[in-house]
């Protein structure tokens, strides 16, 4: 995801003034109240809207960015697998796994919003001020958690009849023992929970920066001012 840079004078000001007087900037009159309320307002948008491109049909399997792959040695035996004619069973689990994304994503709406709704004015501040990635780790920080616990069942029941899911399971187990598997992989419920994870909180950032670019699109007020006086 391309941050937008901002002039950094502007961003300077931002932060020094809503730290120290929570007085009105001279771009734009925007307060510290606007700035956290404006923050609050582009991630709430985003994350619905990532929710409701990610919690559909395709959401995850006909998009190349989220497109959860196979988990590690079974990717790699994939095209040896599919020479001697399992390339329907490949294709089967690969289908299953981001399925099972898809149908986990909605249940972390309530989740998302509050974790917005309940940020703090600092948390605000160190997403203006952050760089690439600072959306995407407000959200693991505060949610990441918690919604594996709620899509870990969603993804478990999704992939417990495809075969070579447990045939995974069953070699992963062992291999994490020695190391050669990473912990979070261990299961491939785990691996698609935290894929799932990464996928949600990628699309979030790039809703918000969009929000950001064009903040008269989202047809609020708070967002003309806040993201309109940082240019």
């Amino acid at each position: 995801m391309q941050r937008r840079q901002f002039q950094t004078s502007g961003l300077a000001a931002l932060i020094l003034l809503a730290t120290t007087r929570a007085q009105a900037l001279s771009l734009g009159d925007l307060s510290n109240a606007d700035a956290s309320s404006g923050v609050k307002a582009a991630l709430e948008q985003g994350a619905l809207a990532a929710v409701g491109l990610l919690g559909q049909s395709g959401g995850f399997l006909n998009n190349p960015k989220v497109r959860i792959p196979l988990p590690g040695y079974l990717n790699d035996a994939a095209k040896l697998m599919k020479k001697f004619g399992q390339g329907q069973r490949i294709e089967e689990l690969e289908t299953s796994i981001n399925r099972a994304a898809e149908a986990a994503v909605p249940m972390g709406k309530d989740l998302l919003v509050g974790a917005v709704r309940n940020m703090t004015v600092t948390d605000a501040k160190n997403i203006l001020a952050g760089g690439d990635t600072s959306v995407t780790q407000f959200f693991s920080e505060k949610t990441r958690a918690p919604l594996g616990q709620k899509f870990l069942p969603v993804v478990t029941q999704a992939t417990k009849k495809v075969g070579l899911a447990q045939q995974y399971n069953a070699f992963a187990g062992k291999a994490a023992g020695f190391g050669l598997v990473k912990k979070e992989d261990a299961t491939i419920e785990q691996y698609v929970t935290g894929k799932t994870l990464d996928g949600l909180y990628l699309v979030i950032g790039e809703q918000e920066q969009q929000l950001r670019q064009n903040p008269a699109a989202a047809g609020s007020a708070i967002l003309k001012k806040v993201f309109g006086a940082l240019k």
